[in-house]
């Protein structure tokens, strides 16, 4: 099956390869090793090009993409009438704004007339990034380099700032130092310009320790993400595989939330809902037939959490999931 993601070096391309691995394990084989299932992750480059391989690439069947990205090709129509062509399987992650500049470089005001990677054209990063400083009033000399030759002109000073939208941590970033000479600049979250498509976040010293010291925060935005798939036709053959597919990820999900996987799986709630799209019907009823299995266990946890010294804490959300997972770890208690 074949998973289209971002670069190499974006966390969104670390999301399909901890799929494309864990799958692949636990699974019986074939008399040759064959196994019934098995992800291929297909470079892509994160944007509207993501959603034009599944629609278009013999063998591409789901990608991870921007919400805002994907909603704005539906509504232009860029590659005609999408909203019977792709169904969503869940909402994932969201990707945050890293705004890498120069040591010059203190504030957005500082940028103009600069030099300024937004990342390869047609990119979440160009688009996004293109349309952000426009509306926050800042005009900028734009470059469309990959991740390694932008940090690279950043060095010889020819580009006084780099963007790239994905979530963090992002590997690529976090083996960059401050011997490197850069750091990351804060990206304010306005309302008025920006609360329609964008969220506010922040980037953490626990996120990039290279880059940030000890209790050092940035300020940034960031954007929704989810798995977007084909809508094969019942009876095809691609159909049962994608079936197949999400069959398997929903019910190994809980191997996902440990310390071996990237932390963006913590924030990913299957069954959460993505307004103005149909999910893939497979994944709909698979999330109805759980839906009382997950109620029991919430009513349980309820009770469990009754004349504590906390019995609401402000992290019950995550205090849930961690209880979930220590029940996937210890089957039977």
């Amino acid at each position: 099956m074949g998973f289209v993601t971002g670069t190499p070096q974006c966390t969104e391309f670390a999301i399909a390869q901890d799929i494309a691995t864990t799958l692949a394990s636990g699974q019986e084989s074939g008399p040759h090793g064959e196994v019934a299932l098995r992800v291929v992750p297909i470079v892509g480059n994160g944007g509207s090009r993501s959603i034009l391989d599944v629609l278009t690439l013999a063998g591409a069947d789901v990608a991870i993409a921007p919400v805002i990205l994907v909603d704005r090709l539906r509504e232009a129509k860029t590659f005609g009438d999408i909203s019977h062509k792709l169904v969503y399987i869940a909402p994932l992650h969201v990707e945050e704004f890293h705004l890498l500049a120069r040591p010059e470089i203190a504030s957005l005001a500082d940028l103009a007339g600069k030099r300024v990677n937004l990342g390869e054209d047609g990119s979440a990063s160009a688009v996004l990034g293109r349309e952000v400083l426009n509306r926050l009033g800042v005009k900028i000399i734009e470059s469309n380099l990959g991740p390694d030759a932008a940090l690279e002109g950043m060095r010889k000073g020819d580009i006084s700032a780099a963007l790239l939208v994905s979530g963090k941590p992002v590997s690529f970033l976090a083996r960059v130092g401050q011997a490197g000479g850069v750091h990351f600049l804060p990206i304010p979250y306005s309302k008025e310009l920006l609360q329609q498509d964008y969220l506010p976040s922040t980037l953490r010293h626990e996120d990039y320790p290279n880059i940030l010291g000890i209790d050092a925060t940035v300020d940034t935005i960031a954007i929704k993400s989810a798995l977007f798939a084909y809508n094969w036709p019942p009876r095809n053959e691609r159909f049962r595989l994608l079936e197949l597919f999400v069959q398997t990820l929903f019910t190994r999900f809980p191997e996902f939330l440990g310390d071996a996987h990237h932390p963006k799986w913590r924030e990913v709630n299957l069954a959460a809902l993505l307004p103005g799209w149909r999910r893939f019907r497979p994944a709909e009823r698979w999330l109805q037939q759980q839906s009382g299995g997950e109620a029991a266990l919430r009513k349980a946890f309820g009770r469990f959490l009754e004349g504590k010294p906390t019995a609401n804490p402000p992290d019950r959300e995550e205090l849930f999931r961690d209880f979930l997972r220590w029940r996937e770890r210890n089957p039977g208690k």
